[in-house]
């Protein structure tokens, strides 16, 4: 399975190339897939630096054996093409910068390396039988894993938020933020957080 950047989409996402594949012999006019996507984060290995960033994620490393749970990173839609056989399907992914959601946090965290996908299916077959079109049931027990490279994660998300990362906040907080930034003259978002930031100590 290969990946990468989706620069073409309305907003940042990731390309997978999905082989689908029926070893029946029969021509599949069509499979309707469901796709689950989640990160499954205890394979991989993590650097301290990474480490020390998914503390408010997973908590201490010492209790990351009962922690470390797949966090879900979406669900798309995939209608393949008719084949016998198999075929290669390209499945979309979008993704989202919104650090309040935990696989943004997860993904926001690390430096290289690869992400562990795991990829869970379900869905419809259509195909052809002796009286006809048949339909089908896609097993539950169907999965892939996939291992996306953090660079491929990061050029998308580049690629709509280049250097930079995104925080929501609550609207009376940003109000005054915006207060805060207006009052002491500074002309980015980033000089005034750098200079509360400053002001706290952290700086």
């Amino acid at each position: 399975m290969g990946s990468r950047a989706d620069t073409r989409s309305a907003g940042p996402a990731i390309t997978l190339d999905l082989r689908v594949g029926d070893g029946t012999g029969r021509r599949v006019h069509t499979a309707a897939l469901r796709v689950q996507l989640r990160i499954d984060p205890r394979p991989r290995r993590y650097s301290a630096a990474e480490t020390a960033r998914l503390a408010d994620l997973f908590g201490e490393p010492e209790r990351w054996g009962e922690t470390l749970q797949p966090l879900q990173l979406a669900t798309v839609p995939v209608l393949t093409p008719s084949f016998v056989g198999s075929v290669t399907v390209p499945v979309t992914v979008p993704l989202t910068y919104d650090l309040d959601i935990a696989a943004a946090r997860y993904l926001h965290s690390l430096d290289d390396g690869e992400i562990p996908l795991l990829l869970l299916f379900s869905g419809t077959l259509f195909y052809a039988g002796d009286a006809g079109v048949q339909v089908g049931l896609v097993p539950w027990h169907e999965e892939a894993a996939h291992g996306l490279p953090v660079g491929v994660w990061r050029a998308a998300m580049d690629a709509f938020h280049p250097g930079g990362g995104w925080v929501r906040l609550r609207r009376d907080t940003l109000d005054r933020l915006s207060a805060y930034r207006s009052a002491h003259t500074l002309p980015t978002w980033d000089d005034a957080l750098e200079r509360l930031l400053k002001e706290a100590g952290d700086g």
